[in-house]
């Protein structure tokens, strides 16, 4: 099928693997003129949507002078073969590059593009497969467990039940189950997903990536696989886009320490974005960087080669050298009235922590998640609502004397125990602007503790997601504790008899005690080598 659209042609190729499978894709170029630089993006989607979500048509790029070709995966949209996830892309990555090389309507170079799943494919090939010109892997990672699963020991519940529900459907509707489709859909339109959500992914696609990672142990990372892009393909131009609450963040980082580690020179962007939204200008930025690496044009506005977007501010950063940054550290203190008067909980810059604090976390009504990586809607928020609960122990600095710039990756460090063989530390980091009423959120974290561990008490180290932030002189710093972050986080039963998940019978009332007075609050700059991103 083959078609001319103001200038553009479109038409369908096809690719005949070794195996015998045929993937299928939709390619777009100029209607004169030719051949050109390939653009590629291989997704498991459907080529019609082309991730038009997040990125301009394919008809805006090739008006730009290129070629696009949008590939569906092996077992997805119209190619053939059984959909494997992550672990079919490698070999199937390799011919296909080879393949678009060749095309009569390519000159030869080829780059990449694409987010999260198509992130990946940009990523995975045999080592001896030559390097693309550039690649623009956006919102993504290489690590099946830390970068798109789990953190802190806990699965993402949420996030990781829609996704793979999704991917679910799509499988349905390529065999014709119709029941099976809509089945899938009204539990993700009426929120039921989140308690039949394992149940439906068992029943409907038992040998799918995500009910696999539902069944693996998070603290056990040899039952997990970590993706390793060619050596060569990390040293060549790669454009890394990310999002302050895109969930995959930590592993576009891990991404730009790799690179950079390989002898590459990687140009990191991370925006005001969430997974599915982005910065206007993010698709100039792109263009730019693949009009200089396919088509030799130096850059008409040169930026910087790394920046971070000032949540607060507002505004771009450039990323401050490690030993720019000053060392911050705040301690927490509490005499037992943290969860109920907000004015006692105290954040001490540059102070020792002190007393203790106990948190009951009723599995009834478990604290709600709320913007940020893993909150729907995701992005910035204000708590004053959930911090006001009497199971959120609050602690709060004085108002500051002087602007701090927040830039790193927070790690809370405190000792707790329950009185169950289970727990969560779920962990705010905040802003309360100075005059106004509200609590800006700036990062989350969570760490999961399961048997007879949790009865014991123990430092325990909570890693959030990484900001950048500037706190004006009388704004205070703000962190919030509490047990839970549904649905974002299954609820932790405090037991392991039952898996945690939506609240059950069996979830029981898990009394929390936090002992301060070794407690810490720090930042591990970027470019420092102390993010925690695997």
């Amino acid at each position: 099928m083959s078609a001319e659209t103001s200038g553009i042609f479109c038409r369908d190729a096809a690719l005949t693997l070794a195996d015998g499978v045929v993937l299928h894709s939709r390619l777009w170029h100029p209607s004169r003129g030719g051949p050109w630089p390939a653009l590629l993006m291989r997704q498991p989607y459907g080529s019609r949507i082309a991730s038009t979500v997040t990125y301009a048509h394919p008809t805006w790029w090739a008006s730009h002078g290129f070629l696009v070709v949008i590939q569906d995966v092996r077992g997805q949209g119209a190619s053939e073969g059984n959909f494997g996830g992550f672990g079919q892309e490698a070999a199937d990555t390799t011919a296909t590059h080879a393949w678009v090389r060749q095309l009569p309507e390519c000159n030869g170079r080829l780059g990449t593009y694409g987010f999260s799943y198509q992130g990946l494919t940009q990523l995975t090939a045999a080592e001896s497969t030559p390097a693309p010109e550039c690649t623009a892997p956006a919102m993504t990672g290489l690590d099946e467990r830390r970068h798109w699963s789990c953190e802190g020991g806990a699965h993402w519940w949420q996030l990781g039940l829609g996704w793979g529900l999704q991917l679910a459907a799509l499988q349905a509707q390529r065999r014709g189950d119709v029941t099976a489709w809509l089945e899938i859909r009204r539990s993700l339109e009426d929120t039921t997903y989140l308690r039949e959500g394992p149940a439906l992914l068992e029943r409907h696609d038992p040998d799918g990536m995500a009910w696999r990672w539902l069944q693996s142990d998070p603290n056990q990372p040899q039952q997990w696989t970590v993706h390793r892009p060619p050596v060569t393909w990390l040293q060549q131009p790669m454009l890394l886009i990310g999002g302050w609450w895109d969930p995959h963040l930590v592993g576009l980082l891990d991404l730009w320490c790799r690179s950079k580690a390989a002898g590459g020179q990687p140009s990191l962007h991370i925006g005001p974005a969430s997974h599915l939204q982005w910065w206007p200008e993010s698709q100039q930025l792109m263009l730019q960087f693949f009009q200089q690496h396919l088509q030799d044009q130096p850059p008409q506005e040169p930026r910087p080669t790394n920046q971070l977007w000032n949540i607060t501010h507002h505004q771009w950063d450039c990323i401050p050298a490690p030993d720019a940054t000053i060392p911050a550290s705040w301690g927490l203190r509490s005499q037992g009235l943290a969860c109920i008067d907000p004015r006692e909980g105290a954040l001490v810059a540059a102070g020792e922590g002190e007393g203790s604090v106990n948190i009951v976390h009723d599995p009834w009504r478990p604290v709600p998640a709320i913007g940020g990586h893993l909150g729907t809607p995701p992005g910035p928020v204000d708590r004053m609502a959930v911090d006001q609960r009497g199971d959120v122990a609050t602690f709060t600095s004085a108002p500051l004397v002087a602007e701090l710039l927040l830039s790193g990756q927070p790690v809370l460090q405190l000792n707790a125990q329950a009185d169950q063989p289970g727990f969560d530390l779920c962990v705010s980091v905040s802003r309360l602007p100075a005059g106004a009423n509200t609590i800006e959120q700036l990062s989350t974290g969570v760490l999961r503790i399961r048997g007879d561990e949790a009865l014991t008490t123990a430092m325990r180290n909570v890693t959030l997601q990484p900001l950048q932030a500037a706190l004006a002189p009388g704004d205070r710093l703000r962190v919030s504790v509490a047990a839970a972050a549904w649905p974002a986080i299954g609820v932790n039963p405090g037991h392991d008899a039952v898996p945690c998940g939506a609240s059950s019978p069996e979830h029981r009332v898990v009394t929390l005690t936090l002992t301060l007075s070794d407690s810490t609050l720090q930042l591990n700059p970027f470019g420092s080598g102390r993010l925690r991103l695997d």
